[in-house]
């Protein structure tokens, strides 16, 4: 079954009008993506490894997905983190922490941005096939330093070198 989105505006206000998963989206709307930055109580955030059939494949990086139709912005990220790592969050323990608007020809999209502080550990975590192909609990200067081997996916360092500060110690740029 093909996945749909919602689409937006600006603004982030529904259109009343779907998109298909990979069909351009037209100028002025956008469908939602989140990013879920999870952290455990050792301070040691989890990463992912993207499987080598996707774009980016074999880097590693936070859990991220599209919102699909029917859904809110909350309910696609804890989906989302239940589908790639297993890990079950309410939406109450995701902290919101902003979001980037992309434009290009074809992807339109507002990613949203969402914190984890939970109690878990590397034997919680459950991957899912064709999705993730292996998982890592790390403290947030090995994730610099993966960056810095071209092991990490870069956009994804960066985003959350910036929306997550109070982990990375920096700030937006």
């Amino acid at each position: 079954m093909t996945e749909m989105f919602d689409l937006y505006n600006e603004k982030m206000e529904p259109l009343g009008e779907l998109a298909e998963r990979g069909a351009p989206i037209p100028r002025g709307k956008y469908h939602l993506i989140v990013n879920i930055l999870s952290v455990n109580f050792e301070n040691r955030v989890l990463i992912t490894q993207r499987d080598y059939a996707k774009n980016f494949g074999g880097l590693w990086e936070v859990t991220e997905g599209a919102v699909i139709a029917g859904e809110t912005p909350l309910q696609g990220a804890v989906r989302e983190l239940r589908e790639e790592t297993g890990l079950n969050a309410l939406p109450e323990a995701l902290d919101y922490r902003g979001q980037l608007i992309f434009k290009s020809e074809r992807r339109n999209h507002i990613v949203l941005f969402y914190l984890l502080r939970a109690d878990f550990h590397e034997e919680d975590i459950k991957l899912q096939p064709g999705e993730t192909i292996g998982a890592r609990l790390v403290y947030p200067a090995e994730i610099e330093q993966m960056a810095k081997a071209g092991e990490y996916l870069p956009f994804s360092y960066q985003r959350s070198k910036a929306f997550y500060p109070d982990v990375f110690g920096e700030g937006m740029p």
